[in-house]
């Protein structure tokens, strides 16, 4: 409705022109002012600049739908930048969502790395350890023991205090012979001559009490080895030696309890 009011006004000059020609042709041929020639050209005249303002008019229209159009063109490919701008967005986000993933597994496998790391130190240092010299307390005295060498000195004492006399005799016997500068040889010396006392080996096991005696005449359980001296010189029904050791005994460690022992066994001696 606007577009066919604004093309009227435009022809609207136009059209008075035409009824101006047309009323001056009447009034002509009454008072004979024109002929039909210039009747005519007025006519054509009209014609070409009706048909020039239709013209500019549909030119207008032309130029006015090409800039809707291009307008048009625009808007949709803005909507287009927009819509791939959205998709880069979108394809970021889940390409930073990716990236978080990823990075929150790497930070899994790297602790559970450390920790593997950590606990194979551990072991590593366990088994080291477990290679290394350990500190033993023995008998009033500290010293340090290779790890095969305290096994098999518990090993051996594990036999003895089961009763099984013949195993821990074996084993100490070896024992004495593997480790001589060993920190259990004087103890592992006592035991063994209680060992070979179990068996009813008394010659032995006085030999062996003996060797304990002069080589390590201070070790606590030195007086204890004598009045097994003494005891095992009983069994063997050897009284006046059984004396002379308890006698040795009371002298050398007066104040043991191994002489207060051997001071009650001798007064029930005979012989």
């Amino acid at each position: 409705m606007t577009r066919t009011l604004s093309r009227w006004m435009a022809l609207r000059p136009v059209a008075l022109a035409l009824a101006g020609v047309l009323a001056l042709s009447a009034g002509g041929a009454r008072a004979g002012l024109f002929d039909d020639e210039e009747a005519r050209k007025a006519i054509l005249d009209l014609r070409a600049r009706i048909q020039a303002s239709d013209d500019g008019a549909s030119a207008k229209i032309a130029e006015q739908g090409k800039a809707q159009a291009a307008l048009m063109e625009q808007v949709q490919q803005l909507r287009r930048s927009l819509l791939d701008l959205n998709t880069q967005l979108e394809a970021q986000r889940a390409e930073s969502a990716t990236m978080r993933g990823t990075q929150e597994q790497l930070a899994r496998d790297v602790a559970e790395m450390q920790r593997t790391l950590k606990d194979v130190s551990k072991g590593q240092d366990d088994r080291l350890r477990a290679l290394e010299p350990q500190k033993v307390s023995l008998d009033g005295k500290d010293f340090l023991a290779e790890p095969e060498e305290r096994r098999a000195h518990d090993q051996a004492m594990a036999a003895l205090r089961g009763g099984d006399f013949d195993k821990a005799a074996t084993a100490l016997t070896t024992f004495v012979q593997r480790y001589p500068a060993s920190g259990y040889v004087d103890s592992a010396r006592f035991w063994l001559g209680n060992a070979l006392y179990g068996q009813k080996n008394y010659k032995e096991a006085i030999a062996v009490f003996r060797t304990l005696v002069s080589g390590a005449p201070l070790h606590p359980r030195t007086p204890e080895a004598l009045l097994a001296v003494a005891n095992c010189q009983i069994e063997m029904k050897d009284m006046r030696g059984a004396r002379r050791t308890i006698d040795e005994l009371t002298k050398t460690y007066p104040a043991s309890e191994a002489a207060v022992a051997g001071k009650e066994r001798l007064g029930t001696l005979k012989g």
